[in-house]
């Protein structure tokens, strides 16, 4: 089949030629914009879920409904430096100069800029220059005390109150969300609790790793009122095969039965993983339709291609000690693995192998599903420490 045309789309966060098993989480994020947007109180969002599950993919949808109801949005996906302050206060300028070009009201704006300019007067010290480039002076006494939570909740009351005023909201899209400053993390919480008491249109959505609740909880003991925490996974067989199935039907071609169950077999439904074989089975078959014997024929080269582009990214981070304990984690076979069953493995104590626990959870590799187990944050990933290790 026509290589040019194949449908699939193997690639982070690039969208799937059908976003399946979805529905309810998108129609409750164009719920929760609607119901913001027109004054009425509602939780935001932050989505949680293993690497591959389609987190970025959704964030990008519901950034598309947001911005089709009339939202300013921004995205940024967080890295290790964990820094949201600085992109922050770049989005809210990009917002102000916005407001400021397209209203007769510039009074109003200007208003909110010289907030904004007052903000920043206490934030040197942490970040460093962060000069916006507005010319006017700051607010003295508004959003100026130096103390974090209280100076981002004010600066958002004032942007919130502009935005309702000019029928427009604003909406933060956040990717590895776990990744958050914990400062600054405490300082969003409060600043969207004051949001929700004063019904002000600014919406935060955010994904991360399953660690996330965990971190939120710690970080202000009330989070889980102020938001949803829905969970994402791999899909079902169903959704899985309507995933592959669809986008084939719409080239113009076929796929069998046995097909589908092979590749929801060796895919556990994990949506990066249909993307790659779905990718593969229409590159290798010739003519339609796609058959079980193609799955197979493809699986080595889908597990290589997996192997060098998504596991050993995440392989190449962790320390030798590191690989140890993940190679004993990977050959207790699928998870969640007791800690104490990896430090027998080992044959150590409970205790020795807490700064290797510690350090991977940072690292996102795994994460706590309940007290005294732990799991890989990436599908499969017992799977690929076993090849990895066993040929090194």
């Amino acid at each position: 089949m026509d290589r040019m045309n194949n449908p699939f789309t193997p690639g982070a966060g690039a969208p799937p030629p059908a976003l399946v098993g979805r529905d309810q989480l998108l129609e409750d994020a164009r719920v929760l914009f609607g119901r913001v947007k027109q004054g009425k109180a509602e939780k935001s969002m932050l989505i949680t879920g293993l690497r591959g599950v389609g987190k970025t993919v959704l964030l990008n949808s519901m950034a598309s409904e947001a911005e089709r109801q009339g939202y300013a949005i921004f995205q940024i996906e967080i890295n290790a430096s964990g820094q949201f302050i600085p992109f922050i206060v770049k989005s809210l300028r990009s917002l102000l100069l916005r407001l400021d070009a397209g209203t007769r009201n510039k009074s109003a704006v200007r208003k909110v800029m010289a907030v904004l300019k007052s903000f920043l007067g206490n934030l040197h010290v942490s970040y460093g220059d962060l000069s916006i480039g507005l010319d006017i002076d700051p607010a003295i006494g508004s959003a100026d005390s130096g103390d974090l939570d209280t100076d981002l909740s004010e600066l958002f009351s004032h942007v919130g109150e502009l935005a309702a005023e000019q029928d427009t909201g604003v909406a933060f899209f956040i990717d590895e969300v776990q990744f958050l400053d914990k400062k600054e993390f405490g300082a969003v919480i409060v600043a969207m609790h004051k949001m929700q008491q004063k019904q002000l249109p600014i919406v935060l959505v955010g994904a991360g790793l399953p660690v996330l609740y965990e971190l939120a909880g710690k970080t202000k003991s009330y989070t889980e009122r102020l938001f949803q925490f829905p969970g994402i996974g791999p899909l079902t067989k169903e959704e899985a095969c309507k995933a592959i199935r669809i986008p084939i039907e719409e080239g113009g071609a076929s796929i069998t039965e046995k097909a589908l169950s092979g590749i929801y077999e060796v895919t556990k439904g994990y949506p990066y993983f249909l993307q790659e074989w779905g990718y593969q089975v229409w590159n290798v078959c010739e003519a339609s339709p796609i058959t079980a014997e193609t799955v197979i024929s493809v699986s080595p080269r889908v597990i290589q291609r997996l192997d060098e582009n998504f596991f050993k990214v995440r392989f190449s981070r962790v320390t030798p000690k590191e690989k140890t304990f993940l190679y004993e984690m990977a050959k207790l076979g699928y998870g969640p693995y007791k800690i104490s069953d990896i430090a027998h493995s080992m044959h150590t104590e409970t205790t020795s192998v807490s700064p290797q626990r510690s350090s991977l959870i940072k690292k996102g590799m795994v994460y706590s599903p309940s007290y005294g187990n732990i799991d890989f944050t990436v599908p499969l990933f017992n799977e690929f420490m076993c090849r990895a290790m066993d040929e090194a």
